[in-house]
């Protein structure tokens, strides 16, 4: 077994199981590498299931879902805040076409990553990878149509310096979109109300959810309202993604197939039990709101 196999798999073996041992996001994500659920890209997006039969297709409709709910279009210019490998970048200057898309990523390997699937996609003029934060952007002021941050947010320290610096960058009618994760709100039933804790903490230790972003939609919604934001939408997208996930994984074992043993055999025992109970804890919103 080579060195940096052996330092993955105690790594894994740390992060799985040891409770008092937190990564940090880009320390996680490094972690994780290029182990993508997709298998043709390397989206990391949990995907949008309305009409779709692949992790693929699931990815693709979620970035376009972003990107619609966004208007973005020709002309625009695109802040895309966590962009991963890049992937929905590449699918937007290609879809949407906007003018101009500049991503910010902290994980360096992921921004290494990405830089190589733009070149090799000939999108360097209109894809411009940053390695940079969200919540401190080195972007001007009023300088940016639309800012999107797909299933990025909830790392953020914290996610209201995100929404500020977002108002910051955008121009007068300029759009924010999240595809974000929140928890659910806790149940009367106590048993219930136990699946949900575990659910989400078990996601917010092992994924590095800052205490002060785990909040409900309506605290979210006020969030985005202090920090300036008009024409605020939330909606909770939950039942497109998590039960048709769950599905789709616990047949096609793809995905499982790229996990270090350890991390394969908590996969596999969690599609022994009901979507319902896995994803307990965790709620999954489409936000959209304006800067006047």
């Amino acid at each position: 077994m080579p060195d940096n196999t052996i330092e993955r798999f105690f790594g894994y073996l740390n992060w799985l199981f040891n409770p008092f041992h937190g990564l940090k996001t880009t320390e996680v994500y490094d972690l994780i590498g290029e182990t993508s659920l997709t298998g043709n890209a390397l989206y990391l997006n949990l995907g949008y299931w309305r009409d779709a039969a692949t992790i693929d297709e699931a990815s693709e409709k979620l970035a376009l879902l972003v990107a619609e709910r966004g208007g973005m279009g020709p002309g625009d210019t695109v802040l895309d805040c966590g962009y991963g490998f890049g992937d929905q970048d590449i699918l937007w200057a290609r879809k949407m076409k906007p003018e101009k898309i500049i991503g910010l990523n902290i994980t360096h390997s992921q921004v290494e990553r990405a830089r190589m699937n733009v070149a090799d996609a000939g999108l360097e003029k209109s894809i411009d990878l940053r390695e940079g934060s969200a919540t401190e952007m080195p972007i001007g002021d009023g300088s940016v149509d639309l800012v999107v941050s797909v299933e990025s947010a909830f790392h953020y320290g914290s996610r209201e310096d995100f929404f500020r610096e977002a108002y910051r960058v955008l121009r007068p009618g300029g759009r924010l979109v999240t595809a974000d994760i929140v928890p659910t709100k806790n149940s009367e039933n106590p048993f219930r109300r136990m699946e949900q804790w575990i659910s989400w903490n078990l996601v917010a230790t092992k994924f590095n959810i800052p205490e002060e972003n785990r909040y409900l939609v309506p605290s979210y919604d006020e969030k985005l309202s202090k920090a300036g934001f008009v024409h605020i939408d939330t909606t909770s997208i939950r039942d497109d993604v998590y039960a048709p996930l769950h599905e789709f994984l616990s047949k096609d074992r793809t995905f499982v197939g790229k996990l270090p043993p350890l991390a394969k055999m908590l996969a596999l025992a969690s599609f022994n039990r009901p979507a319902e109970s896995v994803y307990a804890g965790l709620d999954y919103v489409l936000s959209c709101s304006e800067k006047p």
